[in-house]
């Protein structure tokens, strides 16, 4: 693993908003202060329309991340060609400052179907073979796209057993050697992090989970870090029992602030993103809660540069 990076100086804090449909023209009329926009990417697949014509005004304006959801880097059968010949185009046309999609699977073969695809994002076992199909999706994209490529841990709500005598690593570990072998770059979500520390303290885990997720933190490789998000979530109690969900449907909780403080002394003044996709809120709210972000990111590395003096 290489020596960790020193906290970038609390000058450099960027932190952005996802841009979503009812905000397009309020922001574009407003030019608020923001150093990035994040949208995701399979929105704009199509090659012109009223879509694509606003990303390209809101690119004059500001950097622009583009963040998807449907690569389905985990999946054995490899990657869908259109897929990533629609991302190619794009990342041509937008030029973004970072691309990024998940470490997840979607695609398999289904009966006597040739392929399908789950239309969610699941979980990856942590194992050997999953760890060596991943580095190759993760390749291939960035061979393709000529880039740096960026990958998101996931909030899952199932795990894999592994297979009786089968090594299995730890999450931390297994995106540690995902950045080490293929060089690609870790989008780290902390709201996904509390979210699967709160449902294993649900499922009998004795651990407190701010505790829990900064331990997770410790033991990703600080250099491979290029992003952060954070996001609400919420708490659902229905037939099958009490469980949490990452809905980005909320402002972000106390103990996902006191995470990502952590966050930000460990990795240092790392792009933040502020997600919000569900019952979206005034453009105002977004805004207000990345300044938020921005504030508490100024103050973890000013309380980090204090105790390293």
């Amino acid at each position: 693993m290489q020596a960790p990076k020193a906290p970038a100086l609390s000058g450099d804090i960027q932190a952005g908003i996802g841009w979503r449909h009812p905000h397009y023209a309020q922001l574009l009329q407003q030019q608020a202060s923001l150093d990035f926009l994040e949208v995701h990417s399979e929105n704009f697949f199509a090659r012109g329309g009223a879509s694509l014509a606003v990303l390209e005004q809101g690119r004059a304006l500001y950097p622009v991340s583009l963040h998807g959801v449907g690569l389905s880097l985990g999946s054995a059968t490899g990657l869908d060609p259109w897929h990533l010949d629609q991302l190619e185009a794009l990342v041509r046309r937008i030029d973004p400052v970072r691309v990024s999609d998940h470490a997840s699977f979607a695609r398999a073969p289904w009966g006597s179907v040739a392929m399908v695809h789950a239309a969610d994002l699941l979980p990856l076992p942590f194992s050997d073979e999953a760890l060596d199909t991943l580095c190759a999706n993760v390749q291939r994209v960035q061979d393709r796209l000529q880039r740096r490529f960026m990958v998101e841990n996931l909030s899952a709500y199932l795990q894999w057993r592994p297979v009786p005598g089968e090594q299995e690593w730890t999450e931390p570990d297994f995106l540690n050697a995902l950045a080490r072998r293929t060089g690609c770059e870790l989008l780290v979500d902390v709201n996904n992090i509390y979210v699967n520390a709160l449902n294993a303290q649900l499922q009998g885990d004795a651990r407190d989970p701010v505790a829990a997720c900064s331990a997770w933190l410790d033991a990703i490789d600080p250099a491979s870090v290029g992003e952060l998000h954070v996001a609400g979530h919420c708490e659902v109690n229905d037939a099958h029992g009490h469980i949490v969900i990452d809905d980005h449907g909320s402002r972000v909780s106390d103990a996902v602030w006191a995470v990502y403080r952590h966050a930000i002394r460990r990795f240092g003044a790392v792009p933040t993103l502020m997600e919000w996709d569900t019952d979206v809120p005034a453009l105002e709210v977004l805004l207000g809660e990345a300044d938020v972000a921005r504030q508490m990111a100024q103050t973890a590395l000013q309380q980090a540069e204090a105790c390293d003096a």
